[in-house]
């Protein structure tokens, strides 16, 4: 499977005698251990569904198209009867499940935050500026019964404060284990929870507080003072903020208006007696849930409403991907709450009875930014089993560890990439590697706490380098899957034993998949080798519209005649023999050049993403031109160019300097060429950007797809100068 196994090459050869030395090595360690392991394996590999080399797993069907046809409906193949709506009969709503968790893991772990000792100012390498950094503690656990109760007070408290049943209250905060009592809390009340992303700006969070109407608000001390306190004029309907720190108690510099109360009060007020013995309303499984504002790659954010029962399916669908899920998994909560991936993620762990510990992107790894050097990141001290990841923080491990790679001496580089390679091979056949992964891998697994056993990747592709160095070097599979927020997060989700790169599966049992030809792109469900179209997603988690919005908008969401939901998603995929799903372009993406040459953005960034140099990239291209990029370098590799031809500066001086525009764009166009892209989707000027990425500008997602429209405004100027002033 040549294809597959891209093997790592090195610049000089490697050495024969090593590589006689490893492969004896090998030789010897596989014929001792491999009847015993044999054996072992035998029964956890009936147990854990791996079915032998590349070849037989790609004859495993993963979904089927039930009528025949091959425009689908495409479902799993355990589905293919019906769909599967819910988890456990009688669990039918978001509250139950906690209550239901509650009860079956009563003392055990469920909520978990690391304990601040201090912050500290840390001197940076240029000497120049102070950063802040962190010395954490240990976790600090909430159990479930803890959890239940803190959100229960809490619903109880929001009621005294006025909130009504079926009335939206919005949550504006960062990831942490208040946010999810806080949610649990109005989902118990059934007060529809408004979600915003952080990273939006204040024109936009106005928008969806104003357009949701909501008297209550749930925040952090910090984004109260850094955000919201700017926009409060522009939001007369809010009476009272709520605040999840234990912070002062008195806030002054507010609006008369507006009330201000720790969340600890406001559960105080909740556990008085009187107010424990009034009736709660529960809430059905149709009722909305949540309405989650996306950035939307277009215009204002809308409004996604997502019902009880849309989310039910949705983590019912998620979870029966996630092969032997139990109460002993830890799992590692850092991505945005407001995103529906990690919302559903954390309640799958919740429906299990897995122990959440929160993070954030900034503390995740001993190296992360606000952790203090030599001391210990959030993965090491927590050691999480699962874990869901952006490509972005992946594809940053992967540069990160290579970057380490290239500076070890030549025998223990060339033992790395011998082991690398020969592990490549051995997971195509279908084997396990235990000895390169005590002595080589080890490392590098430790990185994410050294217990990691399924990842799940969502919110953008995932580079096939990328996805294979996890599943070499972390020695975990992937879970690459596809949904959006509009299908409350359900798609698609490979089979964890399916190596292949590039995919993101079959269907969920919770859902199915439609093709629907798209003739101006040129794709057709006729098409040869494999069907390809538009992909729509229809089923019980496909959720109930925009809040608030005119026709034009919903007219992506459409019924069947059997009264099911179907979203039309815009994006264009193929199915493949054994029916798993590839997406290829985005309706959006394709722009029409001059000569009427079609390209697609997408494609084109997803190829040059894999050039070392390329941290991130966005390609634009206006009817009329020819393409052009917009990139943020990888400051290691910028450095290492700068200084072969004895260019000297800044990242910012060299980010602005032509000498070195025109050194990346040839190395871009060399790695261009290299993925095969045609001479007219190369882009033929680039600007270099000096922000790094960091989830602050927004990057979390497939980050400059949703800049798109901002580049417009952001760079006009250089888009006139890059067009030669038109």
């Amino acid at each position: 499977s040549n294809e597959h196994t891209h093997s790592m090459k090195r610049k000089e050869d490697l050495n024969p005698m090593l590589l006689l030395l490893f492969h004896l090595v090998v030789f010897i360690y596989t014929s001792i251990t491999f009847l015993p392991s044999y054996l072992l394996s035998w029964g956890s590999r009936a147990h854990q569904g791996c079915y032998g080399s590349e070849e037989d797993r790609a004859k495993i069907m993963k979904s089927r198209s039930i009528l025949g046809c091959p425009e689908g409906p495409y479902r799993a193949v355990c589905a293919s009867k019906s769909l599967v709506a819910v988890l456990r009969p009688g669990v039918d709503t978001l509250d139950k499940i906690f209550a239901y968790a509650a009860t079956q893991f009563p003392h055990r772990d469920c909520l978990g935050t690391r304990e601040v000792i201090s912050e500290e100012d840390e001197r940076q390498s240029n000497g120049k500026v102070f950063k802040k950094v962190k010395i954490l503690g240990e976790y600090r656990w909430l159990s479930y019964q803890e959890a239940i109760k803190a959100a229960t007070q809490l619903g109880g408290g929001l009621a005294q404060l006025g909130q009504r049943p079926k009335t939206n209250i919005a949550i504006f905060c960062e990831t942490r284990a208040e946010w999810l009592i806080a949610a649990q809390a109005c989902f118990a009340y059934n007060f529809p929870l408004v979600t915003l992303y952080s990273t939006l700006g204040g024109p936009a969070i106005a928008h969806g507080l104003n357009e949701t109407q909501v008297s209550h608000i749930i925040t952090s001390k910090e984004l109260l003072e850094t955000r919201l306190k700017a926009i409060l004029p522009e939001v007369p309907r809010l009476q009272h903020i709520i605040v999840v720190d234990n912070t002062p108690t008195t806030w002054p510099g507010y609006p008369a208006n507006i009330s201000i109360h720790n969340m600890a009060a406001v559960q105080r007020l909740g556990a008085m007696p009187e107010n424990t013995a009034c009736e709660r309303k529960q809430p059905l499984p149709s009722d909305i849930a949540v309405i989650m504002y996306t950035s939307g790659s277009t215009g204002v954010p809308k409004g996604v409403m997502i019902s009880h029962s849309n989310v039910i399916a949705s983590i019912t669908g998620i979870a029966e991907r996630i092969p032997n899920l139990s109460e002993d998994d830890t799992y590692i909560g850092y991505l945005p709450l407001a995103h529906v991936l990690e919302l559903c993620a954390e309640h799958v762990c919740i429906a299990h009875g897995c122990r959440i510990g929160y993070s954030s992107p900034q503390t995740l790894a001993d190296q992360s930014t606000k952790i203090k050097k030599g001391s210990k990141g959030d993965a090491s001290i927590l050691q999480p089993t699962l874990m869901a990841a952006v490509p972005e923080i992946m594809d940053r491990i992967y540069k990160n560890v290579m970057g380490k790679v290239e500076e070890m001496n030549s025998i223990q580089r060339t033992l790395f990439i011998l082991a690398y390679n020969y592990k490549l091979d051995q997971l195509a056949k279908g084997r396990s590697t235990p000895l390169c992964d005590r002595l080589v891998f080890r490392k590098v697994r430790a990185l994410l706490g050294g217990r990691t056993r399924v990842l799940l990747s969502g919110g953008a592709p995932l580079s096939a380098a990328t996805q294979r160095f996890m599943n070499v070097c972390l020695c975990c599979p992937v879970g690459q899957g596809y949904g959006l927020t509009e299908t409350c997060g359900a798609g698609t989700i490979c089979e964890l034993w399916d190596y292949s790169t590039g995919r993101v599966g079959g269907p969920l049992v919770c859902c199915e998949i439609k093709l629907k030809d798209w003739t101006e792109g040129g794709y057709r469900s006729t098409d040869k080798p494999h069907p390809r179209g538009e992909i729509l997603i229809g089923g019980p988690n496909v959720t109930m519209g925009y809040y608030k919005s005119n026709a034009k908008q919903q007219e992506d969401f459409f019924v069947d005649e059997n009264g099911q939901r179907w979203f039309c998603t815009g994006d264009i995929g193929e199915v493949h023999g054994d029916g798993c799903l590839k997406i290829i372009d985005r309706k959006k993406d394709l722009v029409k050049l001059p000569a009427g040459e079609y390209v697609s953005l997408g494609k084109v960034e997803a190829a040059l993403k894999n050039c070392p140099l390329v941290d991130n990239i966005c390609v634009y291209a206006s009817r009329f031109t020819y393409v052009i990029g917009f990139m943020v370098p990888n400051q290691r590799q910028l450095l290492a160019l700068a200084g072969q031809y004895g260019i000297r500066g800044s990242r910012e001086e060299l980010c602005n300097s032509r000498a070195i525009e025109e050194l990346v764009l040839k190395a871009i166009t060399e790695a261009a060429l290299t993925a095969q892209l045609e001479r007219f989707e190369i882009p033929r000027k680039i600007r270099l950007s000096s922000d790094p990425w960091t989830p602050e500008t927004g990057l979390v997602t497939d980050a400059f797809k949703l800049k798109r429209k901002e580049l417009k405004t952001h760079y006009k100027e250089d888009i006139e100068r890059m067009y030669g002033g038109k």
